[in-house]
């Protein structure tokens, strides 16, 4: 049985992630700051599926969080196989309107974590020959959207030249860019969604599974849904200057992930 392990795991898409994997049959490691969640995730998980979902605690905006992870990923006498760097949050506000502490701890998590936590996977993984890794990101790293698009931005960058430097090793890698999808992301952002049209919100586990088969594909980056894959074609072709003055207007308010 391979094993995967994913980050921010007991919510939204990460959880999507864990009970798709599991389904399949996949062993788990289960990584988030709130250790009383993943227990009870990874008890739920193991009873209904028979796999063994082991628990780490880690916040991934501190060094310690970061590190306990990469050696997770480094260890060789139980390897990983998929590592889903999906951990993130957004900040409510423009900027100026946001800390720079908080600009920071985004930069942590979006980029620094994503960036060692990759690497650590990719390099166990190319001694073996195989293995993959998804990078969750966003649709807003096609748009300007500040710190966040930015963030998202370079993780949509960085898995593609990952992707061609490691090209023929048995290592896939991937980002994925969803739109809105119903998951706790917006709540804990203070972020209001009432004006978010029905039509724009996505279900999770039907996210997963498209990604899953793009990454089965080898596709390096996935926007797994037809309306969101035909708004990015539109915003290919509009002006920079209108995707900025529309995204500073609906994208700080919403934040979608």
């Amino acid at each position: 049985m391979t094993t995967a392990l994913i980050t921010g795991a007991t919510a939204g898409i990460g959880a999507a992630f864990a009970r798709r994997l599991a389904a399949d049959g996949h062993n788990l490691v289960l990584v988030a700051r709130d250790t009383e969640r993943l227990q009870e995730q990874a008890t739920e998980l193991h009873d209904r599926h028979g796999i063994e979902a082991e628990v780490l605690t880690a916040d991934l905006s501190q060094e310690s969080g970061i590190s306990a992870v990469e050696n997770r990923l480094r260890h060789r006498k139980s390897p990983v196989d998929l590592l889903v760097n999906n951990a993130g949050f957004g900040n409510k506000g423009r900027f100026l309107q946001v800390s720079m502490a908080d600009e920071l701890t985004m930069l942590k998590v979006h980029c620094e974590a994503v960036l060692r936590l990759t690497s650590a996977a990719a390099e166990s993984m190319r001694e073996r020959g195989r293995g993959g890794v998804v990078n969750v990101a966003s649709v807003a790293a096609f748009v300007p959207r500040g710190t966040y698009g930015a963030s998202k931005a370079w993780v949509v960058q960085f898995t593609q030249g990952a992707a061609r430097d490691l090209a023929g090793s048995g290592v896939r890698l991937m980002a994925l860019c969803p739109g809105f999808v119903r998951t706790e992301f917006h709540q804990r952002a203070g972020m209001g969604t009432d004006n978010i049209p029905g039509w724009m919100w996505l279900d999770a586990d039907k996210l997963v599974e498209a990604a899953l088969a793009d990454l089965a594909r080898g596709k390096t980056v996935s926007i797994p849904d037809p309306r969101y894959k035909a708004l990015m074609g539109l915003v290919k072709l509009a002006p920079r200057s209108v995707l900025g003055g529309i995204t500073s207007k609906t994208g700080r308010k919403y934040g979608p992930q």
